[in-house]
């Protein structure tokens, strides 16, 4: 409980200094800049962290800078390539619209960012994204291709199975975090991810929270709210607590 209250109390004053640290590192001979917040005191084990469409910036350290205080490492990474951080709506697009359509390469550049925040924190993760970085969580899950994963978390993230694919039945557990007022991904689509989930026999946990739009955990937005963030945020909690370890 002490590290949930002082993960919450880092949130109360987003975007302030960050306790993490830039890293660079390459992926198949690309650059990219990733964050990297070490554990306060002994780790409980390692987060990835996967960011929305805007790529890697402020808001993701916030959250890794949260999960160390709660006794995480976090890695925050990068899929976008060192320096490319768009602005503009429709450049935001062009870059995730990129890697859906490639999403091999989705899947590489999350492979070679699990691969450097393991070179710090080696042992089992925890993979987790917002939005975008929602979606990609899910794809590296239905891909079964990482190792020693204990389980994936997406916040308002995009939910439908692209047509080909499908979830492994040693999938680890899934944590489904969502907004009932969402009008990006509706819930029809959360239903119908339920309903492939028990066909497949993926253990899962979803929670819906009443009058949240889309992107509700973004600090400072006319989306946030208060309410659903901290709930999901609490619900993420328990779920690395059963997942990874707690106190």
């Amino acid at each position: 409980m002490r590290s949930l209250v002082c993960a919450l109390l880092v949130a109360a004053t987003p975007f302030a200094a960050q306790a993490g640290e830039v890293i660079s590192y390459t992926v198949d001979g690309e650059a990219f800049e990733g964050y990297r917040a070490k554990a306060t005191g002994a780790s409980r084990g390692l987060v990835l962290v996967i960011h929305d469409w805007d790529g890697l910036n402020e808001y993701e350290f916030k959250r890794a800078d949260m999960l160390a205080e709660m006794g995480y490492d976090a890695f925050a990474v990068d899929l976008y390539g060192k320096g490319n951080r768009p602005v503009e709506t429709g450049a935001k697009k062009a870059e995730t619209g990129k890697l859906y359509k490639d999403r091999e390469r989705m899947r590489s550049l999350i492979l070679g960012g699990l691969e450097e925040a393991r070179k710090s924190s080696p042992g089992t993760a925890v993979v987790m994204g917002y939005c975008f970085g929602g979606a990609a969580s899910l794809e590296l899950a239905r891909s079964g291709k990482a190792k020693d994963i204990a389980g994936y978390a997406t916040f308002h993230g995009e939910l439908k199975t692209p047509e080909g694919q499908s979830y492994p039945a040693d999938t680890p557990p899934l944590l489904i975090t969502h907004g009932g007022a969402d009008a990006a991904i509706p819930m029809d689509h959360v239903a119908a991810l339920s309903k492939e989930l028990e066909k497949a026999g993926v253990t899962y946990e979803m929670q819906v929270y009443s009058g949240a739009p889309h992107a509700f955990t973004v600090f400072g937005s006319n989306r946030y709210r208060k309410a659903a963030d901290e709930q999901s945020w609490n619900a993420f909690s328990d779920f690395l607590a059963d997942n990874l370890g707690s106190s």
